[in-house]
Parts: C-alpha cells; structure tokens; sequence
C-alpha cells in the first residue's frame, strides 16, 4: 500500500509520535518502517526524532494486510431489538468485543452476526455489517447493516455526526447538573491499550447531565458530538470521576466486576426509507440491581 500524507499545519510533532498516532502503531513499529526505508519525509529517510513541518510530504510504503473472512460462526443468542430487510438493532451485553483487534483473537460479535445473519458472509470485510462499536464492556444499543450498501450509507451519518447515542453511566463523585467536557484525545503514547487527554490528540466532545445523586456516587446520562475510542471513560477520568467498574481507567472494586456504562438511546435516519428512527432500551439487570442497592442507602 503506498499512500501520501501531507501536513498542512505547522506543528512541532517528532515523526514516529505522528506515525504512531496517525497509523494506530506502537511506537516501536514506526521506528522498524522509518529505518526500514519504508517511510519517507520529502522523498528521504528521515530520523525518528524529526520534527515534522508545514508541508511535508510523508510517503508510506506498507503492505496491507491480508483480510481473514475465516470468521467462525457462533451461536450467541443475540437479543434483537429491531430487524428487516436492510439493517439490524442489538442490545450487547457485558463482556463481549465487537470485533477482533490486534490484542484479542477471541469470540467477538462478529462471530454471532455470521450466525444469525447469513447475508453478512457476503461482505468482504473482517468486520461485516459494522456501523460503530461498543466497548468490550459496555453495554446497549449497536446498530447493524445487512448490506455493504447500508454498512456505508450509516458510516457516512457517523461521519456527519446525524446518528445520536445517548448512554447512561453510574460515576464515583459528583459533577455539575450539566455541562460540556471538550478535551481532545489520543492514544497513550506508553499503553497502546488506553487513550489520553492530550493537546496533539482530536476534538473530542461529551455533553452530560446529572440525572441522580447518591452517597459518593452519581448517575448521568451522555450524549457524544464525537466518537472517539473510549471518549466518555477517558474524559470521566480525566475529570477526577470515573465510570464504576471501569477496568481500564476507573477504581479497583472488589464488589462490583461489570463497568455501568450503557447506551440507552439511538436516533437516526432510515437509508433507505428515510424515516426517523429512535430507540430506547432498559438499563441491564446488574445496573439496575445496583442502582437499587443505592437508592436503599440513601432513604436509610
């Protein structure tokens, strides 16, 4: 694969943090391509150290990786909250990856979506019918297209940002009855595995609003102007207040094992009947349990 970049703004960002930030690498893999020749500044190899400038031309020359439609199909018993003929809702449950990743080869939905909806073999990509994701452990609403059609006709609502997720979340703390968190965000330079609040990272907007107050503990609901990877655990964290049970970025709590992030409502535009779609699902057992349980504190 041979692709050009050219950087149209004067920044003071090292070559390997922009390639590793730009191409989703580890740092180390984007010292092995700069050395290995396969990157290349103004047509010349450059060290990792170099400082990128207003009008750059970065050349990459790397070869795309095979895709892998060997997807195994699995019964998952998906819980289907709306279908026909073009697109699909889900309700996802805890514990369970959207799809594989470099880090985890297991059991994702991908392999209940080749089950169940055997259209999707007919999709040439290694995650058929994918609009957007959902956290491994976040729970909620994720839609599905049946067709490549319908797969890129929803993207492109992602893209201009005409789908609407709003989530409910149970944070440590207390924050405003409502406010705006606009904090950029990018990818840990020293974890792959986790996001940052960081000036080089991209707009990143949550609205929330308080909707329940209990003992050091409080409910919100969120609504996303982005859809950063990990956006509203980072920016919760960030703010002193993370998600309860959040294993990434939240308190350790020996008591409660299951993160209390949910998406609750979605909103969109049919693509093909061009009718306002809009749904909203309870919150899962376990939340509910625990909500509950903090509701009982209270009154005592």
């Amino acid at each position: 694969m041979k692709k050009k970049i050219i950087i149209t703004n004067e920044t003071k960002i090292r070559l390997d943090s922009f390639l590793s930030e730009k191409l989703n690498l580890s740092r180390n893999q984007c010292n092995n391509l700069i050395q290995s020749g396969k990157i290349l500044i103004n047509n010349k190899i450059k060290k990792k150290k170099y400082i990128l400038k207003k009008k750059d031309l970065i050349t990459l020359n790397i070869e795309k990786k095979k895709q892998n439609r060997n997807i195994l199909p699995i019964n998952l018993n998906l819980k289907i909250i709306y279908e026909d003929n073009f697109l699909v809702l889900l309700n996802k449950p805890s514990d369970l990856m959207v799809h594989p990743s470099p880090n985890y080869k297991g059991i994702t939905l991908i392999n209940g979506l080749i089950f169940r909806f055997k259209e999707l073999q007919k999709i040439k990509s290694n995650r058929p019918g994918i609009i957007h994701r959902l956290d491994k452990d976040t729970t909620g609403l994720i839609i599905i297209g049946k067709n490549e059609e319908i797969v890129l006709k929803l993207q492109n609502q992602i893209k201009k940002r005409k789908i609407k997720r709003t989530y409910w979340a149970l944070i440590h703390g207390f924050l405003p009855k409502e406010g705006i968190i606009d904090l950029p965000i990018k990818r840990n330079s020293k974890n792959r595995l986790k996001m940052s609040i960081s000036p080089e990272g991209k707009p990143s907007v949550t609205y929330f609003k308080t909707l329940k107050m209990f003992n050091n503990f409080s409910l919100l609901e969120l609504n996303l102007e982005t859809g950063r990877t990990h956006q509203i655990r980072v920016h919760l964290s960030y703010l002193k207040t993370p998600i309860v049970g959040d294993p990434l970025y939240g308190k350790k709590d020996k008591t409660i094992k299951k993160q209390l992030l949910h998406s609750k409502k979605i909103n969109f535009i049919h693509p093909i009947t061009k009718k306002e779609m809009n749904f909203e699902i309870p919150l899962p057992s376990f939340f509910e349990k625990i909500l509950s349980n903090l509701e009982k504190n209270i009154k005592k």
